[in-house]
C-alpha cells in the first residue's frame, strides 16, 4: 500500500512537471487577453484520465498556478489554480464514474474544458474587462481542443503501460 502511494505521488509530480513544460514550450500569444494558448491542458487532461479526480485536481491546480508564476502572469495564478484544478477534478470524476462507457472520456474532457473556459471568462473579466472575458472564449476553446486531442492520443498510447507500471486501478 505504501509503495503504491509513493508511486502515485511520484507520478503525480511527474505529471505536474510535464504539464508545466508543455505549457512553457508551446506558446501562442493572445494579445487581446494578454495571455497565451499553451499545452498545459494536455497534461492536466491526461493526468485526470489516468489518475482520477483527486490527483487530476492536484496536477491541474498546481501546474496551472506554477505555469502562470514562472511565465510572468502572476495575476492569473489564483484563477489558474481554481480553473485548472476544477478542470482536473471534473474530468477525473466523470471519467471514473462512467469508465465502462466508450464515450465517457469525451464527455469528461468536454465538461472539464467547459469548467476551465468558464473560469477564464471570470478571470479575464475580473482582471481586464467583460469584453476581454468574452473575447478569450475562442482561444480557450482552441486551447482545450488541442489539449484534448494531445491527451487522448497519449492516453490511448500509454494508459495500459502506465497502469501496469504504477499499479493504478
Amino acid at each position: 500500500m505504501k509503495s503504491k502511494r509513493i508511486k502515485l505521488n511520484v507520478f503525480t509530480a511527474l505529471m505536474i512537471a510535464m504539464s508545466v513544460v508543455l505549457g512553457r514550450c508551446f506558446l501562442i500569444p493572445i494579445f487581446w487577453t494578454r495571455g497565451n494558448i499553451n499545452l498545459c491542458d494536455a497534461g492536466i487532461m491526461l493526468a485526470s484520465l489516468i489518475l482520477g479526480p483527486f490527483y487530476g485536481a492536484l496536477v491541474g491546480g498546481i501546474s496551472g498556478m506554477l505555469l502562470d508564476l514562472i511565465s510572468g502572469y502572476a495575476q492569473f495564478a489564483i484563477f489558474s489554480l481554481i480553473a485548472h484544478g476544477l478542470e482536473g477534478l471534473v474530468i477525473g470524476f466523470i471519467y471514473f464514474k462512467l469508465k465502462n462507457r466508450t464515450w465517457s472520456k469525451y464527455l469528461a474532457l468536454f465538461l472539464g474544458s467547459v469548467v476551465m473556459i468558464a473560469g477564464y471568462v471570470v478571470a479575464d473579466s475580473y482582471l481586464y474587462s467583460l469584453k476581454a472575458g468574452w473575447l478569450g472564449i475562442g482561444t480557450n476553446i482552441l486551447q482545450a481542443l488541442i489539449g484534448a486531442i494531445v491527451s487522448l492520443s497519449l492516453y490511448f498510447a500509454l494508459s495500459k503501460k502506465i497502469h501496469n507500471i504504477f499499479e493504478i486501478n
